[in-house]
């Protein structure tokens, strides 16, 4: 399939032929790497010493041109694929993709997961110790962007002695990523997979982040963001999470897992203001899980780098942003997504067109919303793999 400068609308059956999946990742290491070296910020701050976490699959070939960097959405991490350990009931987030013989090959290709700065998964964010002071950073962590971001990551291709990446790859937040590389690293980059994902935060998606932050500041437990040695601020953090959760899904989604139905149906409605319906047990239990892997402090600082995503600002048009790119772009979205929806991804096609980049834009049919990303594995993986064929 060419897929230069072309939109197209995907509804099923995919457009490639889907191959069985095979033995995926088996057992993974997280790793990292730290620089005294200072890292310097969007916001004229620096950040010393750093660390990043990252995990590898495959191998990296003779000439160094087969690496892919996939980057995580807010909440993700490093863990891409497989297992840490044998009794870990729970995969890779993206484990569908990366593998052998799947879309993201580890046959062909060298997969690299980074951990992004700002959170608590292994990488330098608030839950950090601050070498000034010997506690945790907390709030007095320095604001970072998504070109913080991308600025670590490219330390950490440095030290892996990778020039230029075949691709890399992301859905949300990890779009915004993708699309900083293509645009602030233009020779580092061959191809960018964007998928469910926006050049900008939208007024409404600041707007949503915000209130997930009003949350968290607004428990007494927070205190400023020093409560690494008290209670969390939990009821914070899993309203913040309800609240983002519910822009994850669609309408359909939603009626399918909950509907209208109620804890005690054969009860009928028992006219309290506890809870009844099965959508508030459903919510509850997210935040509460939410808080078991996951810190209030890094949700701050992560949507607010969100927040800050604005790729048509910085440069004056999308146009004079994507005129700076060598790559070819496949845009992957979703009908169901009305976090993202697809026009977004529309727009930054019709951007790309414009400049002459070789772009093909692919709404999927899925009801799933937003977390269509992590979920529609195998209309996905047949695009992905068909465009990296091309690069």
């Amino acid at each position: 399939m060419n897929f230069q400068q072309q939109t197209l609308v995907q509804t099923r059956p995919p457009l490639f032929k889907v191959q069985p999946l095979q033995t995926g990742i088996d057992l993974v290491e997280r790793q990292s790497v730290t620089w005294d070296e200072p890292l310097p910020l969007d916001s004229g701050a620096s950040l010393a010493p750093f660390t990043l976490a990252y995990e590898a699959y495959g191998e990296l070939n003779a000439t160094r041109d087969n690496a892919i960097l996939i980057l995580h959405a807010l909440s993700g991490d490093a863990h891409v694929a497989g297992r840490h350990h044998p009794s870990d009931r729970k995969l890779g987030w993206w484990d569908g993709l990366v593998g052998p013989g799947r879309a993201f090959d580890t046959d062909r290709y060298f997969v690299i997961c980074s951990n992004v700065i700002g959170s608590c998964m292994g990488s330098t964010g608030p839950s950090s110790i601050d070498p000034d002071t010997g506690r945790p950073y907390g709030a007095r962590l320095p604001v970072i962007t998504i070109g913080d971001m991308v600025r670590a990551q490219a330390r950490l291709l440095d030290h892996l002695g990778i020039e230029r990446l075949h691709a890399v790859a992301g859905g949300s937040m990890g779009g915004f990523q993708a699309l900083e590389w293509a645009t602030a690293y233009p020779e580092r980059v061959n191809g960018v997979i964007a998928i469910a994902s926006s050049a900008r935060s939208s007024p409404q998606t600041i707007a949503w982040n915000s209130i997930g932050r009003r949350a968290i500041m607004s428990d007494p437990r927070w205190r400023g963001g020093d409560y690494y040695d008290q209670e969390t601020p939990f009821d914070g953090l899993a309203l913040a999470r309800m609240i983002g959760h519910v822009t994850y899904l669609s309408e359909p989604s939603l009626e399918a897992k909950c509907g209208r139905r109620m804890l005690h149906s054969a009860d009928g409605p028992q006219f309290t203001l506890e809870s009844e319906f099965q959508v508030e047990s459903y919510l509850d239990y997210q935040g509460a899980t939410f808080n078991e892997r996951f810190d209030a402090n890094a949700y701050l600082y992560i949507t607010k780098a969100m927040d800050y995503w604005d790729l048509p600002g910085r440069y004056g048009s999308l146009e004079a942003a994507f005129a700076r790119s060598q790559s070819s772009f496949l845009l992957l979205s979703f009908s169901g997504d009305w976090l993202y929806p697809p026009g977004e991804s529309q727009a930054i096609a019709a951007a790309l067109q414009r400049v002459n980049r070789p772009v093909s834009h692919i709404t999927i049919q899925s009801e799933a919303g937003h977390d269509a990303f992590l979920l529609e594995h195998d209309v996905q993986g047949s695009m992905i793999e068909a465009f990296l064929d091309t690069l």
